[in-house]
């Protein structure tokens, strides 16, 4: 069964942009709601608690209520901050994920600009929405918060290099800088033919959208609250939303680059995107529940040591084999570099180690 769109749908240019930006934002809103209740439900059984389970069956309205207490709180502005810094930085760090969802299709026909060079595109509006939350640390005039927006920004330019990587083995293996094209050319998810690739950009991603291990951006035990430490009432509402809105898109693009985006058998393909999409944020939420948060110099280590030497590798092997081997079966290819994938991992893994000892880390 055919559940494609026509790419000029509904056959006017300015409604099929109205109707496309309302569905990507309502998709975003209800995606952030469900992401807020699963990672509350789900670390709690992690932890051997219930969860919310008073607002609404199950909990499920426990969001809402959230938002009204959160949106009646005194908005406070500190006596020494950049006002005009501390009243924008939220909005900078929210609207790049929005952004970013423009070019991501959530099926077939239904996506707001099908750039041919969308995935230059990811690569810099992602870098936007570290810099919002970078001047939301800054500009509360906090120690706490500022030190967590020089985290972000060591974050930013260590991991942003093995991701980009990471993402140019793709448009290797597809021959096309689209992402409908990268999506178009998994016959066979990226996940099984580069998963090296896949494991790169999935701890690159964790660390862009600050999410544990690598929350040392706000690190509670640490910075009180890190770079939001001076924001209340609807700037902080704002922050949060962003934090949850960068799950969403780090979800959708582990579920497009590295799972097939919307294709699959049967179901609409934005049912598949969906699903796909969930299970990334249940894996993002397993690793939160089972590792602890690294300390600054373990995450530049292990992106500077780790991360980038393998990215470099990763993409000596796709060029490799797209050169001298276009021709290679699936059944050969996939086993030996998922194989190849697992060595490499080991002997980096065993060198970190060794390394970390002599220094005493």
């Amino acid at each position: 069964m055919n559940w494609s769109l026509s790419p000029d749908w509904p056959g006017n240019f300015w409604l099929r942009l109205i109707i496309v930006a309302v569905v990507i934002i309502a998709y975003v809103m209800s995606s952030v709601i469900m992401f807020i209740w699963m990672e509350r439900r789900v670390i709690a059984r992690f932890q051997s608690r219930l969860g919310p389970n008073r607002a609404g069956p199950f909990g499920l309205l426990q969001a809402f209520a959230d938002t009204v207490k959160i949106l009646t709180k005194e908005d406070i502005i500190p006596t020494l901050a950049d006002k005009l810094l501390f009243w924008i930085a939220p909005a900078i760090a929210f609207v790049p994920t929005l952004m970013i969802m423009a070019v991501i299709p959530l099926m077939n026909g239904l996506q707001l600009a099908d750039l041919n060079v969308g995935i230059l595109y990811i690569a810099a509006v992602s870098a936007i929405a570290s810099i919002g939350v970078f001047l939301s640390g800054m500009a509360g005039n906090n120690k706490y918060s500022l030190v967590g927006a020089i985290r972000e920004i060591a974050q930013l330019i260590s991991f942003e290099i093995p991701m980009v990587l990471a993402i140019a083995g793709l448009v290797i293996a597809s021959g096309s800088m689209s992402v409908s094209g990268i999506i178009e050319a998994q016959n066979i998810p990226f996940i099984l033919v580069q998963p090296l690739g896949f494991m790169i950009f999935i701890v690159a991603i964790l660390a862009e959208i600050n999410r544990t291990p690598f929350d040392l951006v706000e690190a509670d035990s640490e910075l009180t609250c890190g770079f939001n430490t001076e924001y209340s009432g609807m700037k902080f509402a704002l922050l949060y939303l962003t934090e949850y809105s960068e799950a969403v898109v780090g979800s959708a693009l582990i579920a497009t680059f590295f799972l097939g985006g919307w294709r699959g058998p049967l179901l609409p393909g934005i049912l598949w995107f969906a699903i796909k999409m969930f299970a990334s944020f249940m894996f993002i939420l397993w690793l939160r529940g089972t590792l602890p948060r690294l300390r600054i110099d373990q995450s530049m280590r292990l992106a500077w040591k780790g991360l980038l030497p393998l990215a470099f590798v990763n993409l000596f092997i796709i060029g490799l084999k797209s050169v001298f081997l276009p021709d290679l079966s699936l059944w050969i290819s996939v086993p030996t570099y998922i194989l190849i994938s697992l060595i490499l991992v080991m002997l980096w893994a065993m060198f970190m180690r060794k390394e970390s000892q002599s220094f005493g880390g």
